[in-house]
């Protein structure tokens, strides 16, 4: 077994980890500037905590095996309208953050049959 196959799936979740944990808290403590995209895309304040909390609790839900795979799926959907957001209101290259998460959550969440601490 390869070191990638061995320890592939603990390196995305936890490059995923990296990028939606500290977004999610940002959004939780109330940052501005994490908000505003929910008041342009016309959704509720309130929206914008929902998904901190949604990013914390995924981000941590990719390190425990009987949740990692559903984590893995609802950090896809976030990543998903996220990306929506930039396509539509931001330069593209403000995006690519929100495209490596779909990208990697979409990843785990179709090859994550084994979960990450099983390839630990």
């Amino acid at each position: 077994m390869s070191f990638l196959q061995k320890y592939g799936r603990l390196i995305a979740s936890g490059l995923l980890a990296l990028i939606v944990v500290p977004a999610g808290i940002a959004k939780l403590m109330g940052v501005p500037a994490v908000h505003e995209s929910f008041s342009i895309l016309g959704l509720p304040v309130w929206f914008g905590y929902v998904i901190g909390a949604a990013e914390v609790a995924g981000g941590v839900g990719l390190f425990v095996p009987r949740v990692a795979r559903l984590a893995a799926l609802g950090l896809a959907a976030i990543g998903l309208g996220a990306v929506y957001f930039h396509v539509a209101h931001t330069p593209l290259a403000q995006g690519i953050p929100a495209l490596v998460v779909l990208v990697l959550s979409g990843l785990l969440a179709l090859y994550g049959r084994r979960t990450v601490a099983a390839a630990a």
